[in-house]
């Protein structure tokens, strides 16, 4: 059977990801092998004090993207798809979508990219005794009850960005259980019920007197049944007409539920490393861990089994934009290089520089980054006046700063915790460029890193997969189904650590860590104490009340 039968047929599996910097749409076949895909690049804006995406370029976004995956394959095969077998969304994980009844958005979305919830993350950790980091969305819930936001008294219900979308197309609000282990802490295929009283019980005394179970998506596990795709959502995503309702849609997970899925990671003592606008490691826990740190989540595979993440909130922004800067020279000079080109060139350059840097360091925060304990950004490199400064040292230390801040969570739970990996397996933009950034890893974690030949499609390949297996799985567990029937002959290169890298790039993080109080002094405090949170929230109350006023029973409900 051909590929064009296949997807005239329905034999198909779409999968969608909303990531940091590029909304991608994958489709495989029956094989599970790629036959077209589509992208759309996009950034998060700095608004108010606030990383946000507005729901125009949310909306805009996944229609652009979707709409070029059909170009691409009707440029491929001759026809515009019109049903799939399956398909599923996917987005960066963690965040803060607020809605009331209408659900209309009531503050724009916060992004995992924001550390304006310290004080909610801190007091909620210390009432549970479990690390509520501050990305995740009971963090962000809890601190506008805590600054008395004025849409706070508004709420009906919270969601992700996945959940979001996924509502938009089935109408049912609902997640996937390692999506939801991002949103409030789960145990089993559920949110923890030991953890659900005192926390509504601590926001009720705040004045937010709602049931966890009514204002937070459902939980669902990877391949369960029940969503579709409605005739609403088929238009909200194809405005063209083509799409056909109907298509059955797995539940919606979140960026680290498919990079595990996409890296063969959901097994205990396996763990994958997923590098882009931030980066994260997932190892799955063969026990729950002794000791409570703020640089460690526990949330769950999609399948509901624990896993330890070291979240950092930056990775490749700041080596993506010396690369364009190196661009931008190469084509003044009259010699404009491919963006691929340019990425190879300047990485395998740096695999010839000194290990160490040569006194080069660099930090890569665009962004505040809770590991290190860093409130706010500031992009910053410095050396030694003895320093060897040439352009692999130089990005070298730009490879190494974009994983470093990971390193030292992953060294919590190596050293402390002796957890076991038997295999980590990299995949993300970092990782296109082969033998490098998984050499310089290998060699920083002291442990073998795999790279598989998937590794550039990514979370939405991912997401592919799991609506494909909702559908072809016959109630196979996850883990099996992956081993025998995705990556049973999968191409996979491995770096094993070396002894001159690994001393070298201790080397390095001694001063890493040296000027880290460098780093922290650079950051500027908010003008006169003031939130700009709090003020840009001041008046939603009474935008809100113009909005319900104008509102009539004919108005179609807004997103």
């Amino acid at each position: 059977m051909t590929v064009k039968d296949k997807i005239l047929q329905g034999r198909t599996y779409l999968g969608i990801e909303l990531g940091s910097t590029r909304i991608k749409a994958v489709l495989i076949d029956d094989s599970f092998s790629v036959v077209a895909s589509g992208s759309k690049q996009w950034e998060n804006h700095f608004e108010n004090g606030c990383w946000t995406y507005s729901l125009d370029d949310i909306h805009g976004g996944i229609q652009a993207c979707y709409k070029d995956l059909a170009e691409n394959v009707k440029a491929q095969y001759g026809i515009y798809p019109e049903t799939y077998g399956a398909m599923g969304i996917s987005a960066m994980m963690h965040g803060y979508m607020a809605f009331d009844k209408n659900d209309k958005l009531l503050v724009p979305f916060r992004t995992w990219r924001n550390t304006m919830t310290a004080q909610a993350a801190g007091e909620l950790t210390k009432l549970l005794g479990f690390n509520i980091p501050q990305r995740w969305s009971i963090a962000h819930l809890y601190q506008a009850v805590l600054n008395k936001e004025a849409h706070v008294p508004y709420i009906a219900y919270i969601n992700t960005l996945a959940g979001y979308v996924h509502k938009r197309l089935t109408d049912r609000f609902e997640v996937g259980v390692g999506e939801a282990s991002g949103i409030f802490p789960v145990e089993g295929i559920g949110y923890k019920k030991e953890y659900c009283e005192p926390t509504e019980k601590s926001l009720a005394e705040k004045g937010f007197d709602h049931k966890l179970k009514d204002i937070l998506p459902a939980v669902r596990n990877a391949g369960e049944k029940g969503a579709v795709l409605t005739e609403e959502g088929a238009k909200f995503l194809d405005p063209e007409g083509r799409l056909k309702a109907g298509v059955p849609v797995c539940p919606p997970e979140g960026d680290a539920g498919t990079g595990m899925v996409a890296t063969d990671s959901v097994l205990k003592k396996t763990g994958n490393i997923s590098a882009g606008t931030s980066i994260f490691a997932m190892l799955v826990l063969e026990k729950p861990l002794n000791g409570v740190y703020e640089e460690i989540d526990v949330v769950t595979t999609p399948d509901g089994s624990p896993v330890a993440m070291v979240h950092c909130n930056n990775c490749c922004s700041e080596l993506d934009a010396w690369v364009n800067m190196f661009g931008e020279f190469a084509k003044l000079t009259g010699n404009e290089i491919d963006k691929s080109r340019l990425y190879e060139t300047l990485y395998k350059n740096a695999m010839t520089a000194d290990s160490s840097c040569g006194g080069v360091t660099a930090y890569n925060c665009l962004s505040g980054e809770p590991v290190i304990k860093l409130d706010e950004g500031r992009p910053m490199y410095f050396r030694t006046p003895d320093s060897t400064l040439t352009l692999g040292s130089f990005f070298r230390a730009q490879l190494y700063s974009s994983f470093t801040a990971l390193k030292i969570g992953m060294d919590i739970l190596f050293d402390k915790e002796q957890v076991k990996a038997e295999k980590i397996t990299g995949h993300g933009g970092l990782f296109k460029v082969s033998g490098v950034a998984s050499q310089l890893m290998a060699d920083a974690l002291s442990t073998p890193v795999s790279v598989m030949k998937t590794a550039g499609e990514g979370g939405a390949w991912g997401m592919a997969i799991l609506a494909a297996y909702m559908e072809l799985s016959n109630g196979e567990k996850l883990a099996h189904f992956l081993d025998k029937k995705v990556f049973a002959d999968m191409e996979v290169t491995t770096s094993q650590p070396e002894q001159t890298g690994s001393a070298g790039y201790k080397t390095f993080l001694e001063r890493y860590k040296k000027g880290l109080a460098a780093e922290k002094n650079a950051s500027t405090p908010a003008l006169n104490g003031t939130s700009a949170m709090g003020e840009a929230t001041a008046t939603v109350a009474e935008k809100h009340k113009a909005s319900v006023r104008s509102t009539s029973a004919d108005t179609p409900k807004q997103p």
